[in-house]
């Protein structure tokens, strides 16, 4: 039923292009295959130049970080959210010494230390993550121990964080 109402509308819609003194245009065939959408055409080297048919050039797209696994990221002026954070020691870093252990987290599978920064922003680590200019290297039952090298390629040092007590 629909179908022939359809059919009518086209018809309609040729009759009145061939009354404006146009050539109607072919009815579409339900059988004829979508085209298939190709790869854009790369951007003008001048942006500012208008396109061969007389209209402005598109403004050119944010760099697309392309990715190990094929996909790709948009930065768009933002900071690549697969590339990891690298809290790192130093002047302005964060540093293991003036950290403080707020609380172990012991579970059948693994052992969790929370350590808290002077900024307030705390960390849940385990054996082997680094903080700042230290590698955690034990959890024990009240207290954490940290290898921090004062220079890279130096020797390191033991820090121990004990169980703040309130």
């Amino acid at each position: 039923m629909r179908r022939a109402g359809a059919l009518v509308g086209v018809a309609g819609l040729c009759a009145a292009l061939g009354a404006c003194g146009g050539s109607p245009p072919p009815p579409p065939a339900a059988s004829a295959p979508k085209p298939v959408a190709t790869a854009p055409a790369p951007a003008a080297s001048n942006p500012s130049a208008p396109a061969p048919s007389g209209r402005p050039a598109p403004l050119v797209a944010a760099p697309i970080v392309p990715q190990g696994d094929g996909t790709a990221y948009e930065a768009k002026g933002r900071r690549d959210p697969f590339v990891a954070l690298d809290i790192t020691g130093g002047s302005k870093g964060l540093e293991v010494a003036t950290t403080k252990l707020t609380g172990i987290v012991r579970s059948a599978r693994t052992t969790l230390a929370l350590v808290e920064a002077q900024d307030g922003i705390g960390y849940i680590l385990k054996p082997g993550d680094t903080l700042g200019d230290g590698r955690l290297v034990e959890i024990g039952a009240d207290n954490v121990v940290f290898a921090v090298a004062t220079k890279p390629g130096s020797q390191t040092n033991r820090v121990v964080l004990k169980l703040a007590v309130n």
